[in-house]
């Protein structure tokens, strides 16, 4: 059976993980049109700041087999003082020929803007979704996490690719978690003091809210491994989307005497809606907003962020003990966590008062390019 390359194809690249997984697979679209602008240079700021970027779809007769994105981040390189090449949105049929095929070309891109190796997965976003899963296929994803199928890891392997950068996804009981039991003496005296005040994200201030977000997440996240930090553009190219989505009481911006100190963004899980509508915002999507909107039992704690002077002081612990409460008070009945690396200590400790169980295991895969 002939197979065909395609490049920048987006009507076949959108289509593939859909013909090729199925209606009843864990997988979760992401909005055609929000896929569209990322993958457009001119209106993408992580490649308007001098990355480059191609992507590919494999056909076999016609129909789509497998995709994948390759790009650069020059920021990435410079900070952290190599020279990778990056793939994402890896979706595939089990199909040995087409891996190879995607992956080949990939690394040709890669190489010829002098990458010496080709890392992934990487989804094209300022805060990326990253990995392939390795453990937990069966279970669904939330807003902001990836699924791929078990055969994935194999072909990667197949092609000369090595796991590496191990992390997780987790999923807790809303309701089998006290929020006074997340209480320790340091975060008792965050939410008795006046100096502390947790200021919650809103549409009528999200502007200012999101710049005070990427403030923390930026600080927090300073050393954390392959970290760039996000400029306003980046932040609000992907952020800005949940605008129209938050709940806000369940995200919040946490001071110290009127200054930004930490961030917690929890969101409603809007993966029912996204697989509703397969990416499509056709007649019938703000129908299914709406059911999704009112039957909502998911959230998803999207990042959390302190500020290095502030760590030790009992923020995250405070700030998840009111998130607990708000989504209790709030009706969800579970909520999901996004990836935390395995040497993450200080989080999964987190993760671990909330009583969460592992939802995703996932890793990165890279590869030496001669």
């Amino acid at each position: 059976m002939s197979l065909e390359i395609r490049e920048r194809d987006f009507d076949s690249f959108f289509e593939t993980p859909l013909a090729v997984y199925g209606p009843t697979s864990p997988y979760v679209p992401m909005m055609q049109a929000d896929m569209r602008r990322y993958l457009d240079p001119g209106k993408n700021p992580l490649l308007i700041g001098g990355g480059e970027l191609t992507y590919f779809t494999a056909l076999r007769n016609g129909r789509p087999v497998a995709r994948l994105t390759a790009h650069t981040h020059p920021q990435s390189d410079r900070r952290h003082g190599w020279k990778r090449g990056c793939f994402g949105w890896f979706d595939a049929a089990d199909d040995l020929e087409a891996a190879q095929a995607l992956l080949a070309r990939a690394e040709a891109f890669v190489r010829a803007q002098g990458c010496d190796h080709l890392a992934g997965a990487f989804n094209l976003t300022a805060m990326q979704q990253i990995g392939i899963v390795t453990e937990g296929f069966e279970h669904a994803p939330y807003t902001d996490m990836v699924w791929t199928p078990p055969h994935l890891p194999r072909l990667l392997e197949a092609c000369g690719y090595e796991r590496f950068f191990p992390m997780s996804t987790f999923e807790f009981d809303v309701a089998a978690v006290e929020p006074a039991a997340l209480r320790n003496p340091r975060s008792a005296e965050v939410l008795a003091s006046p100096d502390w005040t947790f200021a919650p994200i809103d549409r009528r201030h999200f502007a200012e809210r999101f710049e005070e977000a990427r403030a923390c997440l930026n600080d927090g996240f300073r050393d954390n491994p392959m970290f760039v930090p996000l400029t306003a553009e980046e932040f609000r190219f992907q952020a800005g989307e949940m605008m129209w989505i938050l709940d806000p009481e369940i995200a919040a911006i946490a001071r110290h005497r009127q200054e930004p100190a930490g961030v917690i963004i929890c969101i409603p899980d809007l993966s029912p809606f996204l697989r509703a509508t397969g990416g499509r915002m056709g007649l019938s999507a703000p129908l299914h907003l709406l059911r999704t909107w009112l039957r909502r039992e998911r959230a998803v704690i999207i990042l959390y962020s302190v500020k290095r002077a502030m760590h030790g002081l009992g923020l995250n612990a405070a700030m998840l003990e009111r998130v607990v409460s708000a989504l209790r008070r709030r009706g969800y009945r579970r909520c999901g966590v996004t990836w935390i690396a395995d040497s993450n200590a200080a989080s999964l400790r987190q993760v671990e008062k909330l009583g969460a169980r592992r939802l995703h295991r996932l890793h990165l895969f890279r590869k030496a390019l001669a």
